[in-house]
C-alpha cells in the first residue's frame, strides 16, 4: 500500500469534488450543493492565492481524502474541506491524522499560529477528532471578524499553535 500527500490544484477538482458531495449530501444529508461551494471549482484561485493550500491523499493512486486551508488574517486561517472516504476512515490507514498534521506542518512554517474551523453537530466523529487534536470548541459570536463562515456551519473550533 502506498500512501502519497501531495498538495493538489485544479486539475483534481472533479476528483475532490467526487470525494466531497457524496459525504455531504449522501452519507450526512446535509442540505449544501455544488453552487453553494464554487472554491471546488478553483480551488487555486480560492487557497493557494492568499497564501493558503490545498492537499490530497492518495493511497495507491486513488484521492482518498482532502484538506484545505484558508489563510485570512496575517496569523490566522481557516480549514476548510477536510473529508475522508468512508472506507478509509480510522486508524488503520490514519488518512484524517495525516491530513491534519500536514496542514498543522504547513502552518508552523509559515507563521500561521491560529487555526479555526466550522462544522456540522452531526459530525460527531470529525468533532472528537478535533478535540483529540487539541481543538477548543468557539462561540460563533467570539470567531475573528475575517473568518470565513459556510451557512452550513453550526459548531465551530480553534487550535492556537504558539
Amino acid at each position: 500500500m502506498e500512501i502519497q500527500v501531495e498538495q493538489i490544484g485544479n486539475d483534481y477538482a472533479e476528483e475532490v469534488i467526487d470525494i466531497i458531495l457524496p459525504i455531504q449530501q449522501l452519507e450526512f444529508n446535509v442540505a449544501i450543493t455544488l453552487a453553494d461551494q464554487p472554491d471546488l471549482l478553483d480551488i487555486e484561485s480560492n487557497y493557494y492565492l492568499t497564501g493558503g493550500g490545498f492537499w490530497g491523499i492518495k493511497i495507491d493512486g486513488e484521492l482518498v481524502g482532502t484538506i484545505a486551508l484558508i489563510k485570512f488574517d496575517e496569523h490566522a486561517a481557516a480549514i476548510r474541506k477536510m473529508f475522508v472516504k468512508k472506507e478509509f476512515r480510522g486508524k488503520i490507514y490514519g488518512v484524517a491524522q495525516l491530513l491534519l498534521e500536514t496542514l498543522i506542518t504547513y502552518c508552523q512554517q509559515n507563521d500561521i499560529n491560529n487555526l479555526y474551523l466550522g462544522t456540522v453537530d452531526i459530525l460527531k466523529a470529525a468533532i472528537r477528532f478535533y478535540e483529540k487534536n487539541g481543538f477548543e470548541a468557539i462561540a460563533k459570536a467570539n470567531l475573528p471578524v475575517l473568518f470565513p463562515r459556510m451557512n452550513a456551519d453550526n459548531v465551530f473550533y480553534q487550535l492556537n499553535l504558539v
